[in-house]
């Protein structure tokens, strides 16, 4: 549950050409309801709905959006056939990074990183996902005394006409400190964990390829402090091949670097906390189809730059989130036919509560 305000534009820039006037209201988000199990000494499940939508939030139509009814977001079995080889099938989360692989109970900042996501989100999104999950089968295991973690997936990914080829997810991790064998990672332990993880990973389908590496460090620095820090970059490309299965006119070439920075004080259950994100649009000809390359490149690339301050009053289980975002593009002036950058700001005060 929070309360928001944010600038004209922070959401469609191009609808905006400047941050001018604040929209505000009271919005219900991530009203989740969790179900899991042991079926058997080997085997899991997992259930997890969700709200399509924010309640709250405005309509195409101008009316308050209050009806929401729950979908199911997550679904999955898990199959421990020893430490080194599990199977996980069903609706699961997909990413080739640690960032999206995170649980949204313990996530270090106000949400998750928006440029890491922008085509995995949704049905009409060009990898079709339902926010960042996938229809598919992961294989997960440990090796050298839990050290290094792999998990090596096949799932559906984007369907043309049934006969598209399969989409493959992979990512390597080294753990250097404690273990971290979360199926959904924390992104912040509170002092209570010393980890050092560094990951590798992929995510193609036909056309379209993303690699990226991730480092993740969370570590108790004092007996009253720690510190979390959480980086990642992606390069990602649709391709140029112009076959029925290309991605090669919805993803164009970009890197994303990205960064989260937070430090937490024991004493006073406060954590503030930074982050950055960057992405940079390098398209080539055919993806950007008729548009002139320079101005297609502007127009898609951005950043995103923020702050908070997080009070735990138990842990995960209650917290309050106040945040400040900031999100900045290159918008065109129709009348001199040049880009300005603008940035467009964003403020939360979220209450999250979580029990499982």
């Amino acid at each position: 549950m929070f309360a928001s305000t944010q600038q004209d534009g922070y959401s469609a820039p191009h609808t905006a050409p400047e941050p001018k006037s604040w929209g505000k209201g009271f919005s219900l988000y991530r009203a989740r309801v969790l179900v899991g199990g042991q079926l058997s000494k080997k085997g899991s499940f997992f259930i997890e709905t969700d709200l399509p939508s924010i309640i709250g939030s405005r309509n195409a139509d101008g009316t308050k959006n209050v009806k929401v009814s729950q979908i199911i977001l997550d679904a999955q079995y898990q199959h421990e056939f020893t430490n080194a080889f599990q199977l996980v099938v069903g609706k699961q989360l997909v990413s080739n990074n640690r960032n999206g692989l995170q649980s949204a109970a313990t996530l270090l900042t106000n949400d998750f990183s928006y440029f890491q996501y922008p085509y995995n989100m949704f049905e009409d999104s060009p990898l079709q996902g339902n926010f960042g999950r996938d229809l598919g089968v992961n294989a997960r295991g440990f090796l050298f005394k839990d050290k290094f973690e792999y998990r090596i997936g096949v799932f559906t990914g984007r369907i043309v006409d049934e006969k598209d080829p399969l989409r493959y997810v992979g990512r390597l991790a080294y753990n250097f400190l404690d273990k971290d064998k979360d199926y959904y990672y924390a992104g912040t332990n509170l002092g209570q964990r010393k980890v050092l993880t560094w990951g590798l990973g992929y995510d193609t389908q036909s056309s379209y390829h993303n690699y990226s590496s991730d480092l993740f460090l969370d570590y108790p620095v004092s007996n009253d402090g720690s510190i979390t820090l959480s980086a990642a970059f992606q390069y990602m490309s649709g391709g140029t091949s112009t076959g029925k299965y290309s991605f090669a006119t919805s993803i164009p070439k970009q890197t994303v670097q990205f960064l989260e920075l937070g430090y937490y004080f024991k004493s006073t259950r406060l954590q503030p906390w930074i982050k950055y994100e960057n992405n940079q649009v390098k398209a080539e000809s055919i993806q950007a189809g008729e548009i002139d390359l320079d101005r297609f490149d502007k127009l898609n690339s951005g950043s995103v730059v923020g702050g908070g301050l997080n009070y735990f009053f138990n842990d995960f289980g209650t917290n309050l989130r106040l945040s400040y975002t900031t999100r900045s593009y290159n918008v065109e002036n129709t009348a001199t036919a040049k880009f300005e950058k603008q940035t467009y700001g964003q403020c939360w005060l979220q209450l999250q509560f979580f029990i499982f």
